[in-house]
C-alpha cells in the first residue's frame, strides 16, 4: 500500500470505522481513540496490508481495539454494585429508535458487534466472520441472538405508537 493508497483509505473508511465505534462503545471520546489507534495499527503495518484489503483490516483492528476497550472499561467499573433504579424509570417511550438503541446497548459485546456491522454497516455474514474472526455459523448465530432479543425488548411496534 502506498502513502496515496493510505490517505485515499483514511478518507474513505474513517467515518464509517468511528460510526461502527461510536455506536458500539457510546463515548465520542473513546470512538475518536479507537479510530486513530486503528489507523495508527494500519500506518504500521502499511507495507503488509494490501489497498485492496485495507477496509477489512481496519474493521478487524478497530473490533479487537474494542473488545480491549470494553474489557478495560469492564474492569474499571463493577456494574453488579450499581444500582439500576437510580439509572432508570418506568415511564414508556414512543420512540421506536431509542427503545431499539437502548436494546442494542444491552446486548451482549460480540453479538452488538456483528449486528452493528450486518444491519447497520451492510457487511456479509463472511465479511463480519473475517473480521471478528469467529466462524461464519456463528456470526449467523449471534445475529440471530440478537434479533430474538432485540425483538422482546421492543415489542410489537404498536405498542410503542
Amino acid at each position: 500500500m502506498t502513502v496515496n493508497d493510505y490517505n485515499r483509505c483514511v478518507n474513505q473508511h474513517a467515518d464509517a470505522v468511528y460510526r461502527f465505534l461510536l455506536k458500539n462503545i457510546r463515548d465520542k471520546e473513546k470512538a475518536r481513540d479507537l479510530v486513530q489507534d486503528s489507523f495508527e495499527k494500519l500506518w504500521i503495518n502499511v507495507e503488509q496490508v494490501s489497498a485492496e484489503k485495507a477496509k477489512s483490516y481496519l474493521f478487524t483492528t478497530a473490533y479487537h481495539k474494542l473488545i480491549d476497550q470494553t474489557r478495560v472499561d469492564k474492569r474499571m467499573a463493577d456494574w453488579d454494585k450499581v444500582n439500576m433504579s437510580e439509572y432508570s424509570h418506568s415511564e414508556q417511550y414512543s420512540d421506536v429508535m431509542e427503545k431499539l438503541e437502548n436494546g442494542v446497548a444491552r446486548l451482549p459485546a460480540d453479538q452488538r458487534s456483528v449486528i452493528m456491522l450486518r444491519d447497520y454497516e451492510g457487511y456479509s455474514y463472511k465479511e463480519i466472520a473475517g473480521m471478528t474472526g469467529l466462524s461464519e455459523a456463528q456470526v449467523k448465530v449471534y445475529i440471530y441472538r440478537a434479533r430474538v432479543f432485540l425483538k422482546e425488548y421492543v415489542g410489537s411496534v404498536e405498542a410503542l405508537v
